[in-house]
Protein backbone atom coordinates (compact mmCIF):
# COMPACT_ATOMS: atom_id res chain seq x y z
CA UNK A 1 0.00 0.00 0.00
CA UNK A 2 0.96 3.25 -0.73
CA UNK A 3 2.30 5.71 1.98
CA UNK A 4 0.95 9.57 1.69
CA UNK A 5 2.92 12.24 0.96
CA UNK A 6 3.46 15.09 3.54
CA UNK A 7 5.34 17.79 2.10
CA UNK A 8 6.99 20.02 5.13
CA UNK A 9 8.79 23.74 4.79
CA UNK A 10 10.40 24.52 7.65
CA UNK A 11 10.88 21.75 9.27
CA UNK A 12 14.55 22.09 11.43
CA UNK A 13 12.54 25.03 13.80
CA UNK A 14 11.19 23.53 16.72
CA UNK A 15 7.66 23.35 15.86
CA UNK A 16 9.04 21.72 12.40
CA UNK A 17 11.03 18.95 14.27
CA UNK A 18 7.93 18.11 16.72
CA UNK A 19 5.46 18.39 13.72
CA UNK A 20 7.91 16.00 11.24
CA UNK A 21 7.80 13.15 14.13
CA UNK A 22 4.19 13.41 14.24
CA UNK A 23 3.39 12.88 10.66
CA UNK A 24 6.03 10.06 10.34
CA UNK A 25 4.37 8.33 13.34
CA UNK A 26 1.00 8.94 11.65
CA UNK A 27 1.99 6.77 7.86
CA UNK A 28 3.70 9.67 6.04
CA UNK A 29 6.57 9.59 3.57
CA UNK A 30 8.18 13.20 4.26
CA UNK A 31 9.46 15.59 1.70
CA UNK A 32 11.24 18.55 2.95
CA UNK A 33 11.80 21.84 1.55
CA UNK A 34 14.34 24.32 2.73
CA UNK A 35 17.78 26.37 1.72
CA UNK A 36 19.66 22.79 2.22
CA UNK A 37 16.76 20.29 2.43
CA UNK A 38 17.39 16.59 0.91
CA UNK A 39 14.04 16.75 -1.43
CA UNK A 40 13.61 20.78 -2.19
CA UNK A 41 15.15 23.94 -2.17
CA UNK A 42 13.94 27.22 -2.25
CA UNK A 43 16.22 28.39 -5.06
CA UNK A 44 15.32 25.54 -7.41
CA UNK A 45 11.53 25.67 -8.57
CA UNK A 46 11.63 22.59 -10.32
CA UNK A 47 12.45 20.46 -7.04
CA UNK A 48 9.44 22.12 -5.38
CA UNK A 49 7.15 21.52 -8.19
CA UNK A 50 7.96 17.97 -8.09
CA UNK A 51 7.65 17.88 -4.17
CA UNK A 52 4.12 19.45 -4.28
CA UNK A 53 2.76 17.21 -7.32
CA UNK A 54 0.77 14.10 -5.85
CA UNK A 55 1.53 14.50 -1.82
CA UNK A 56 -1.21 14.93 0.08
CA UNK A 57 -0.33 17.45 2.31
CA UNK A 58 1.66 20.72 3.16
CA UNK A 59 2.92 22.11 6.51
CA UNK A 60 4.62 25.10 5.56
CA UNK A 61 6.12 26.75 8.39
CA UNK A 62 9.30 28.08 6.75
CA UNK A 63 10.58 31.88 7.99
CA UNK A 64 13.04 33.54 10.05
CA UNK A 65 12.86 33.38 13.55
CA UNK A 66 11.03 36.50 15.38
CA UNK A 67 12.97 35.84 17.99
CA UNK A 68 15.64 38.33 17.09
CA UNK A 69 16.48 42.24 17.44
CA UNK A 70 14.38 44.09 14.96
CA UNK A 71 17.25 45.50 12.98
CA UNK A 72 16.37 46.95 9.51
CA UNK A 73 18.57 43.80 8.07
CA UNK A 74 16.12 41.54 10.10
CA UNK A 75 12.92 43.18 9.51
CA UNK A 76 13.30 42.58 5.77
CA UNK A 77 14.55 39.12 6.38
CA UNK A 78 11.61 38.33 8.64
CA UNK A 79 9.08 39.73 5.78
CA UNK A 80 11.04 38.16 3.02
CA UNK A 81 11.61 34.96 4.55
CA UNK A 82 7.63 34.30 4.82
CA UNK A 83 6.14 35.46 1.75
CA UNK A 84 9.05 34.45 -0.82
CA UNK A 85 8.69 31.09 0.08
CA UNK A 86 4.77 30.39 0.52
CA UNK A 87 4.49 31.97 -3.27
CA UNK A 88 7.17 29.13 -4.11
CA UNK A 89 4.61 26.79 -2.92
CA UNK A 90 1.61 28.80 -4.07
CA UNK A 91 2.99 28.70 -7.44
CA UNK A 92 4.06 24.91 -7.52
CA UNK A 93 0.59 23.79 -6.40
CA UNK A 94 -1.66 25.92 -9.22
CA UNK A 95 1.50 24.21 -11.80
CA UNK A 96 0.51 20.66 -9.76
CA UNK A 97 -1.08 17.94 -11.92
CA UNK A 98 -2.13 16.18 -9.15
CA UNK A 99 -2.25 19.43 -6.44
CA UNK A 100 -2.26 18.36 -3.10
CA UNK A 101 -5.65 18.53 -1.25
CA UNK A 102 -4.59 20.26 2.09
CA UNK A 103 -2.41 22.90 3.22
CA UNK A 104 -1.68 24.05 6.19
CA UNK A 105 0.50 27.37 6.54
CA UNK A 106 1.75 28.74 9.72
CA UNK A 107 0.67 32.54 10.42
CA UNK A 108 0.34 34.35 14.26
CA UNK A 109 -1.67 35.25 16.75
CA UNK A 110 0.23 38.84 16.67
CA UNK A 111 -1.93 39.71 13.47
CA UNK A 112 -4.76 40.95 16.46
CA UNK A 113 -4.77 44.56 17.94
CA UNK A 114 -3.35 44.73 21.80
CA UNK A 115 -6.43 43.75 23.62
CA UNK A 116 -7.01 44.57 27.65
CA UNK A 117 -10.81 44.82 26.95
CA UNK A 118 -11.99 41.49 25.16
CA UNK A 119 -10.47 38.21 23.41
CA UNK A 120 -9.94 37.96 19.79
CA UNK A 121 -11.60 35.25 17.87
CA UNK A 122 -11.34 34.25 14.07
CA UNK A 123 -14.55 35.83 13.58
CA UNK A 124 -14.88 38.92 15.27
CA UNK A 125 -10.74 39.40 15.75
CA UNK A 126 -9.61 43.13 15.32
CA UNK A 127 -6.31 43.23 12.82
CA UNK A 128 -3.47 45.27 14.76
CA UNK A 129 -1.13 47.84 12.79
CA UNK A 130 2.97 48.03 13.10
CA UNK A 131 5.48 45.16 12.22
CA UNK A 132 4.16 42.07 13.11
CA UNK A 133 0.76 42.83 12.00
CA UNK A 134 2.01 43.55 8.51
CA UNK A 135 4.20 40.66 8.30
CA UNK A 136 0.95 38.76 9.22
CA UNK A 137 -1.41 40.34 6.90
CA UNK A 138 1.05 40.23 3.96
CA UNK A 139 2.07 35.85 4.96
CA UNK A 140 -1.66 35.47 4.92
CA UNK A 141 -2.54 37.56 1.79
CA UNK A 142 0.02 35.79 -0.38
CA UNK A 143 -1.11 32.40 0.75
CA UNK A 144 -4.45 32.66 0.25
CA UNK A 145 -3.55 34.82 -3.27
CA UNK A 146 -5.57 32.95 -6.30
CA UNK A 147 -7.62 30.21 -7.50
CA UNK A 148 -6.59 26.41 -5.81
CA UNK A 149 -10.06 25.18 -6.58
CA UNK A 150 -8.77 21.62 -5.05
CA UNK A 151 -6.93 22.72 -2.31
CA UNK A 152 -8.13 23.62 1.05
CA UNK A 153 -6.09 26.23 2.98
CA UNK A 154 -5.63 26.87 6.56
CA UNK A 155 -4.06 29.38 8.14
CA UNK A 156 -2.86 28.42 11.12
CA UNK A 157 -2.64 31.61 13.78
CA UNK A 158 -0.09 30.39 16.44
CA UNK A 159 0.00 31.93 19.54
CA UNK A 160 3.22 31.70 21.68
CA UNK A 161 4.27 28.13 22.04
CA UNK A 162 5.58 26.37 25.12
CA UNK A 163 7.99 23.86 24.71
CA UNK A 164 11.98 23.56 23.60
CA UNK A 165 11.68 26.93 21.89
CA UNK A 166 12.87 30.50 22.12
CA UNK A 167 9.92 31.80 23.30
CA UNK A 168 9.73 29.55 26.40
CA UNK A 169 13.62 29.46 26.71
CA UNK A 170 13.85 33.60 26.93
CA UNK A 171 10.62 33.52 29.30
CA UNK A 172 12.97 30.73 31.81
CA UNK A 173 15.83 32.43 31.37
CA UNK A 174 14.02 35.84 32.75
CA UNK A 175 13.05 33.76 35.41
CA UNK A 176 16.18 32.05 36.79
CA UNK A 177 18.29 35.38 36.94
CA UNK A 178 15.62 36.92 38.97
CA UNK A 179 13.80 38.58 36.21
CA UNK A 180 10.20 37.19 37.14
CA UNK A 181 8.84 39.22 38.88
CA UNK A 182 5.35 41.00 36.88
CA UNK A 183 6.43 43.05 33.60
CA UNK A 184 5.31 46.83 33.71
CA UNK A 185 4.91 48.59 30.40
CA UNK A 186 5.81 52.29 29.72
CA UNK A 187 8.27 55.17 28.19
CA UNK A 188 11.08 54.29 26.89
CA UNK A 189 13.34 55.98 24.08
CA UNK A 190 11.35 56.62 21.25
CA UNK A 191 12.44 54.04 18.41
CA UNK A 192 11.16 52.90 15.26
CA UNK A 193 11.99 49.24 15.31
CA UNK A 194 7.80 48.41 15.51
CA UNK A 195 7.09 50.63 12.55
CA UNK A 196 4.83 49.08 9.69
CA UNK A 197 6.58 47.54 6.92
CA UNK A 198 6.17 46.27 3.19
CA UNK A 199 3.88 48.29 0.33
CA UNK A 200 0.72 48.47 3.00
CA UNK A 201 2.57 49.66 5.69
CA UNK A 202 0.05 50.34 9.08
CA UNK A 203 0.44 52.46 12.28
CA UNK A 204 2.29 55.88 12.46
CA UNK A 205 5.92 54.46 13.43
CA UNK A 206 6.32 55.06 16.61
CA UNK A 207 6.77 52.29 19.48
CA UNK A 208 3.42 51.62 21.36
CA UNK A 209 3.63 51.37 25.40
CA UNK A 210 0.47 51.20 27.62
CA UNK A 211 0.02 51.45 31.56
CA UNK A 212 -1.11 47.95 31.69
CA UNK A 213 -0.08 47.18 35.50
CA UNK A 214 1.03 43.93 34.49
CA UNK A 215 -2.09 42.84 32.92
CA UNK A 216 -1.33 42.49 29.36
CA UNK A 217 -2.76 39.42 28.55
CA UNK A 218 -0.84 36.14 27.55
CA UNK A 219 -1.86 34.06 24.80
CA UNK A 220 -0.40 30.66 24.44
CA UNK A 221 -0.07 27.13 23.46
CA UNK A 222 1.46 24.00 24.46
CA UNK A 223 3.53 21.89 21.74
CA UNK A 224 1.98 18.90 21.89
CA UNK A 225 -1.29 21.19 20.92
CA UNK A 226 0.23 22.36 18.08
CA UNK A 227 0.30 18.74 16.64
CA UNK A 228 -3.01 18.16 18.48
CA UNK A 229 -4.87 20.34 15.90
CA UNK A 230 -2.43 19.91 13.33
CA UNK A 231 -3.85 16.15 13.04
CA UNK A 232 -7.34 17.65 14.23
CA UNK A 233 -7.77 20.30 11.00
CA UNK A 234 -6.34 17.54 8.93
CA UNK A 235 -8.85 15.49 9.96
CA UNK A 236 -12.08 17.88 9.52
CA UNK A 237 -12.37 18.34 6.18
CA UNK A 238 -14.87 21.36 6.57
CA UNK A 239 -12.55 24.07 8.41
CA UNK A 240 -10.25 26.13 6.63
CA UNK A 241 -9.52 29.50 6.72
CA UNK A 242 -7.74 31.46 9.87
CA UNK A 243 -8.05 29.16 13.15
CA UNK A 244 -6.63 30.19 16.00
CA UNK A 245 -3.69 28.13 17.91
CA UNK A 246 -4.34 29.27 21.07
CA UNK A 247 -4.85 28.22 24.40
CA UNK A 248 -8.64 28.42 25.80
CA UNK A 249 -7.52 30.41 28.98
CA UNK A 250 -5.15 33.29 28.09
CA UNK A 251 -3.07 34.15 31.17
CA UNK A 252 -1.81 37.42 32.34
CA UNK A 253 1.56 39.09 32.27
CA UNK A 254 1.02 38.98 36.26
CA UNK A 255 -0.31 35.57 36.70
CA UNK A 256 2.23 33.97 33.92
CA UNK A 257 5.62 35.32 35.82
CA UNK A 258 4.32 34.23 39.52
CA UNK A 259 2.89 30.71 37.42
CA UNK A 260 6.70 30.81 36.03
CA UNK A 261 8.92 31.36 39.38
CA UNK A 262 6.79 27.71 40.90
CA UNK A 263 7.32 25.82 37.80
CA UNK A 264 11.28 27.11 37.64
CA UNK A 265 11.84 26.89 41.57
CA UNK A 266 12.64 30.40 41.78
CA UNK A 267 12.03 32.07 44.95
CA UNK A 268 11.55 35.84 44.14
CA UNK A 269 11.04 37.78 41.10
CA UNK A 270 11.84 41.00 40.40
CA UNK A 271 9.18 43.36 39.13
CA UNK A 272 10.25 44.61 35.94
CA UNK A 273 8.81 48.32 33.92
CA UNK A 274 10.01 48.70 30.44
CA UNK A 275 12.97 50.93 31.71
CA UNK A 276 14.65 47.62 32.89
CA UNK A 277 13.64 45.24 30.02
CA UNK A 278 14.84 47.08 27.03
CA UNK A 279 18.50 46.68 28.58
CA UNK A 280 17.64 42.71 29.51
CA UNK A 281 16.26 42.08 26.11
CA UNK A 282 18.98 43.93 24.17
CA UNK A 283 21.52 41.61 25.76
CA UNK A 284 19.11 38.58 25.58
CA UNK A 285 19.50 39.92 21.69
CA UNK A 286 15.19 39.37 21.56
CA UNK A 287 12.35 41.84 21.79
CA UNK A 288 10.11 43.28 24.71
CA UNK A 289 7.07 42.59 22.79
CA UNK A 290 7.13 39.47 23.98
CA UNK A 291 6.07 40.11 27.05
CA UNK A 292 5.07 43.46 26.90
CA UNK A 293 2.03 43.36 24.13
CA UNK A 294 -1.46 42.05 25.38
CA UNK A 295 -2.39 39.03 23.35
CA UNK A 296 -5.77 37.83 24.00
CA UNK A 297 -6.32 35.09 21.39
CA UNK A 298 -9.02 32.03 21.94
CA UNK A 299 -9.48 29.21 19.96
CA UNK A 300 -12.96 30.02 18.56
CA UNK A 301 -12.72 27.43 15.13
CA UNK A 302 -10.67 24.62 17.41
CA UNK A 303 -13.53 25.03 20.20
CA UNK A 304 -16.45 24.93 17.81
CA UNK A 305 -15.45 22.50 16.10
CA UNK A 306 -14.98 19.96 19.39
CA UNK A 307 -10.65 20.23 19.64
CA UNK A 308 -10.12 18.57 23.43
CA UNK A 309 -6.24 20.53 24.36
CA UNK A 310 -4.48 18.11 25.88
CA UNK A 311 -2.52 21.06 28.00
CA UNK A 312 -5.27 23.68 28.47
CA UNK A 313 -4.15 24.93 32.19
CA UNK A 314 -0.66 26.97 32.03
CA UNK A 315 1.09 25.60 35.59
CA UNK A 316 0.78 22.16 34.10
CA UNK A 317 2.09 23.09 30.56
CA UNK A 318 4.92 25.01 31.75
CA UNK A 319 5.88 22.48 34.37
CA UNK A 320 6.07 19.85 31.45
CA UNK A 321 8.31 22.11 29.26
CA UNK A 322 10.44 23.39 32.20
CA UNK A 323 11.23 19.72 33.17
CA UNK A 324 12.83 19.08 29.87
CA UNK A 325 15.09 22.28 29.31
CA UNK A 326 18.67 22.25 30.88
CA UNK A 327 19.29 25.34 33.61
CA UNK A 328 22.24 26.39 31.24
CA UNK A 329 20.14 26.76 27.76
Amino acid sequence: MTRPIAVVAGATGFVGRALTAALIEDGYDLRLVGRDARDARWHDLESIRRAVDGAALIVNLAGKSVNCRYTDANRDEILRSRVETTRLLRNAVTDAAAPPPLWLNASTATIYRYALDRPQTEADGEIGTGFSVDVARAWEDEFLAGDLAGTRRVSLRMAIVLGDGPATRTLVNLARVGLGGTQFDGWWFPHRRYRGIGPNASGDGRAPWHRSRGRQRFSWIHIDDVVGAVRFVRDHPEMSGPVNLAAPHASDNRSLMATLRRAVGARIGLPAGRFMLEPAMWALRTEPELVMKSRWVVPGVLQGAGYRFAQPDLEAALRDVVNTLSPDR
